[in-house]
């Protein structure tokens, strides 16, 4: 990791940002945090030290003055987003200017102090191509702009647009992250993550409820595995003006997770294959395959999956009763 004296994360109390955060003060580095805790929690940065972490209530727009004045920037990771199906079907409007407006004013700074940045991306920037795994150059397909379930994979392709912009044409040291299907402890379901909506009815043993048939296939990393990879990245000049996959490329069907999951959990909850509609109360479309091709990737770093998925389920459990218990 490059040394960095003072490093600002947006969004940084969200699931994947706080445990960002957790890395970069255990490096020994000083954090700035801005984060308006629409999808966040401030719980998520508890006991860290205040001497190496300030917390910022906001947006970028309204904090990014604060955050800099008087004080330079080394790094920037850039996780601040709409995040969740549901929230991305419910509101669209909130998910397009947040992604956007905020992730151009973000890369305005850092071009203007030339301060490395990543910008978090998402695998949904690939839309509902059929393509077997998916490389970064590989072209994307969407639907219609009449469905809002496609507004976050518009806004997210912008975002990497704008970063690819400023870096050919300013020479901005930037490194995009495609997350595929990043889970572990802290994550919560309410926005439609799978994981933690399977885990929580676990443990009360009612129904895992699945869409469709089932077989719809994803990739699943540990945020423990992955978060240590961002800071490689991002201190790579190689990785420098690239979009890179990020995540493991070991396919799941969402019907063998839910099994999975009533099995480690030694639950008696039931399996219910419910269609998308009746569980989001409208039609969305949901993608069969969503697989990475990590090719790019593992060219530049070696790393291997230290925590299985079966114990990312008992670890998100257990998080899950000492939340429930405090």
């Amino acid at each position: 990791m490059p040394e960095a004296r003072h490093v600002l994360v947006t969004g940084g109390a969200g699931f994947i940002g706080g445990y960002l955060v957790r890395e970069l003060i255990g490096a020994g580095h000083r954090v700035t945090v801005i984060d308006d805790l629409s999808t966040g929690l401030k719980e998520n940065l508890a006991d860290l030290p205040e001497r190496q972490l300030q917390f910022l209530l906001g947006t970028v727009s309204d904090r990014i003055e604060e955050a800099t004045d008087g004080q330079s920037i080394d790094q920037i990771y850039h996780l601040a987003a709409a995040v969740g199906v549901k929230l991305i079907v419910d509101a669209p409007i909130q998910c397009i200017e947040t992604n956007v407006h905020e992730t151009a004013l973000i890369l305005r700074y850092a071009a203007s102090v030339r301060c490395p940045i990543l910008i978090a991306s998402t695998s949904e920037v690939y839309g509902k191509s059929s393509s077997g795994r998916f490389r970064e150059d590989d072209d994307v397909v969407y639907g219609s702009t009449a469905e809002s379930r496609w507004s976050y994979a518009y806004s997210k392709a912008v975002d990497e647009h704008l970063a690819l912009g400023w870096h050919h044409s300013e020479g901005l040291p930037v490194v995009i992250t495609r997350f595929f299907n990043t889970i572990g402890p802290r994550q919560r379901g309410r926005w439609g993550m799978v994981l933690p909506r399977f885990v929580a009815a676990a443990m009360k043993n009612e129904p895992l409820r699945v869409h469709g048939d089932g077989l719809q296939e994803r990739c699943f990393a540990d945020v423990r595995d992955i978060v240590p990879l961002l800071p490689q990245l991002l201190g790579h000049s190689e990785a420098h003006g690239k979009v890179i996959n990020v995540g493991f490329d070991d396919p799941v069907s969402i019907l063998s997770l839910a099994s999975m999951v009533v099995d480690v959990l030694d639950s008696s909850s039931a399996i219910e294959l419910i269609s998308i509609e009746d569980d989001y109360g409208r039609p969305i479309e949901d993608m069969r395959k969503r697989l990475p091709d990590l090719s790019l990737l593992r060219s530049l770093l070696n790393f291997e999956r230290q925590i299985s998925l079966e114990q990312t389920i008992i670890d998100t459990a257990t998080s899950m009763q000492s939340e429930s218990a405090s």
